[in-house]
């Protein structure tokens, strides 16, 4: 049977208070568990529905409370927030696709720059240091005067020149074309 009454004590740090039923009456011991979890905290004076039930202490209380000024105050609250606005059929606007696009491309543009860079490296280090010989720079030609470029080639067999494999063997990285040292390639080739 449910009660009608108002909140006559509330004790908001402890978290309990008693109710004063309309017809009269013992208060009626009431717990914040009671109330509806709607973010309002229970104020004194408050219209208040409930049903009576025994504790597990043997005392009365209230249970399953409707808090009547709720309802309007909570239609009012509902009524003064804006209303959402309605998305787009086909998902979301162009910037939440934009950044997404973005962050790709620029995941993708590092991770190419970083490719490159390991390339150069891989192609200008050199495994085995080559000795200094006791040929005068002069004795070979000077690359200006060649439209030679490294390219990976590294045997005698793969010159056209001897100009070219003299130019390869001074100026690109991992070359086997001076098997004796001397500092000239390709003794049983092109030179």
């Amino acid at each position: 049977m449910r009660i009608e009454g108002k909140l006559k004590q509330w004790n908001d740090d402890r978290g309990f208070g008693f109710i004063a039923p309309n017809g009269g009456g013992p208060e009626v011991f009431v717990h914040i568990s009671a109330f509806p979890r709607d973010g309002i905290r229970p104020r004194i004076g408050e219209r208040l529905s409930f049903e009576i039930e025994t504790g597990a202490d043997g005392k009365k209380q209230a249970k399953r409370l409707l808090c009547h000024d709720r309802t309007t105050v909570g239609q009012a609250a509902q009524r003064a927030r804006p209303p959402r606005r309605a998305e787009k059929p086909g998902g979301t606007s162009w910037l939440g696709r934009l950044l997404p696009a973005l962050l790709i491309a620029g995941v993708g543009y590092y991770g190419y720059n970083t490719y490159l860079q390991r390339q150069q490296f891989a192609t200008s280090a050199d495994p085995a240091p080559r000795r200094e010989t006791a040929v005068p720079r002069s004795a070979i030609p000077e690359p200006a005067a060649q439209s030679f470029r490294c390219d990976g080639r590294q045997h005698c067999s793969q010159m056209t020149s001897c100009a070219e494999a003299e130019y390869f063997l001074r100026y690109c990285p991992n070359v086997i074309m001076d098997g004796d040292n001397d500092g000239r390639p390709c003794e049983t080739g092109p030179c």
